[in-house]
């Protein structure tokens, strides 16, 4: 039963704050950064449990803080 609950859990999606500035980051960051949806520091987004949006998270996750939902 457990596992159940936490497969529903991780397809629930992700709570992202962005938690360092990007400035003297690379272009392609900060547009990864722009298609999450994080725009200003300690801003939150939630978003899907996705294989693109885990890949977004792997590139710049240096900046961010990620709680699964």
């Amino acid at each position: 039963m457990s596992t159940v609950q936490t497969t529903m859990a991780a397809a629930k999606g992700f709570v992202i704050t962005l938690r360092r500035s990007p400035i003297g980051t690379p272009q392609k960051h900060r547009l990864v950064l722009s298609g999450l949806g994080l725009r200003k520091i300690r801003q939150r987004v939630t978003r899907p449990n996705t294989p693109q949006v885990r890949g977004m998270i792997g590139k710049v996750g240096y900046l961010l803080e990620v709680q699964p939902q």
